[in-house]
């Protein structure tokens, strides 16, 4: 019998369906399949020159050893900074902590605040890590299904009837992902009035798609709508999305100084710091030029009018239209039901959008993820992030997929 033991609690938690997906994509690519993938979360711009400059000079100029566990003071300045001309939100850099990844802090603050018995409320679609980064935590996730005839954003009547007294978070990602259905400012002032009554609920803002807007939409901030809120919101975000450094990871969250002193402390005694040579690239993301982001936020806008058009005029299918993000959001109720044809897959019925995107895989080549693990069905998400050519190419597939169901 072997001495070690899985705590009882990881049971509770499954791998991330992404990184599943992504797996499954390269183990096909592998046995010599030609897949086309709208998997990847993630820009497929080049990080800025000047970005990837200031990691070469922290090397070359020797900032290669610990920083503060906290990250640097430039660098927690540069943030305090940022949440003031982009957000409106004023923090010291006493009151941010720089993590590993926006992921990162996220995991941080639940494991920091988080008991058995605590209730976090988390808007379906979610991203598919939030319920289980909770079980991790020993927490309860409580999903509020939020439909497509509410833009599929949470409504103050739905989060009135979710919270309990042992709610402790409130999990707000605007543009989300999956959807990219962003919130307004009266949206999230309605939020903010059920909040006000509930004091025991803390609010969890991800916002790391906030720079990824189409349209002439503005960017409010829930904080900044109810400054009442400042004192129980921990805002998170990163670099990752708007300056296409995934791979760098930088996140990095502003709260309530308890809550941030506590995130640190755990922080010390596990990853310690971010990579010292990413922070010097942040800093330099955060102060220096965006003169990229207009054209990066257009093409990814013509993308998604091109997936668009081709994805609806296709029978089953239909897409809803993102505010934000780089993802579409496809309805396939109409695929549900219908058998496969002749060949591998040959007459299984689809029965879920899990089958939808399984049958798409392996039959078109084409890699989604069904919506199921995102919290509603029967949907489908496919990354934009990728270029016209994909795009197009992916989308032949799809149609002729769909055509060959019966």
């Amino acid at each position: 019998m072997s001495a070690i033991r899985i705590a009882a609690r990881l049971r509770r938690v499954k791998l991330s369906p992404s990184s599943t997906a992504t797996d499954r994509l390269a183990q096909l690519r592998r046995e010599g399949r030609d897949i086309v993938s709208l998997l990847v979360g993630e820009p497929d711009f080049e990080t800025p020159e000047h970005i990837r400059r200031a990691a070469i000079d922290a090397i070359e100029s020797g900032q290669t050893r610990y920083t503060q566990t906290s990250g640097t003071l430039a660098l927690r300045q540069a943030i305090a900074a940022k949440f003031a001309r982009d957000n409106g939100l004023h923090y010291d850099p006493r009151e941010i902590i720089v993590t590993v990844g926006a992921k990162h802090a996220i995991f941080n603050a639940l494991s920091v605040s988080v008991e058995p018995g605590d209730e976090v409320i988390i808007p379906a679609p979610y991203w598919v890590s939030y319920p289980d980064m909770v079980l991790a935590c020993d927490g309860t996730p409580v999903i509020v299904p939020c439909p497509e005839t509410d833009g599929f954003l949470l409504t103050p009547a739905a989060l009135e009837a979710a919270i309990t007294p042992a709610t402790r978070w409130l999990v707000l990602n605007s543009p989300s992902n999956p959807t990219g259905a962003a919130y307004n400012a009266a949206q999230l002032r309605g939020l903010a009035d059920v909040l006000l009554r509930h004091p025991q609920v803390a609010v969890l803002t991800d916002d790391i798609y906030e720079h990824i807007r189409f349209g002439a939409a503005d960017n409010p901030h829930i904080v900044a709508l109810e400054p009442a809120l400042r004192e129980r919101t921990l805002v998170v975000n990163g670099v990752s999305k708007t300056y296409a450094m995934t791979g760098w990871r930088i996140g990095y969250a502003a709260g309530p100084s308890e809550l941030i002193a506590a995130m640190d402390m755990l922080q010390s005694q596990s990853t310690s710091c971010a990579s010292s040579i990413s922070q010097a690239a942040a800093l330099a993301a955060l102060r220096g030029d965006t003169g990229f982001l207009p054209d990066w936020v257009a093409s990814y806008e013509e993308r998604r009018d091109i997936a668009m058009q081709r994805l609806n005029a296709i029978p089953g299918l239909a897409c809803y239209s993102p505010d934000g993000a780089f993802y579409l959001w496809v309805n396939c109720a109409g695929l549900i039901g219908k058998r496969t044809p002749a060949g591998g897959l040959a007459g299984q019925r689809l029965d879920s959008d899990l089958d939808v995107a399984l049958y798409l895989l392996e039959s078109a080549g084409v890699a989604v993820i069904g919506g199921t693990s995102y919290g509603l069905s029967p949907y489908f998400r496919a990354s934009i992030a990728t270029s016209v050519e994909v795009i197009e190419e992916a989308s032949r597939r799809i149609a002729a997929a769909v055509a060959s169901l019966v």
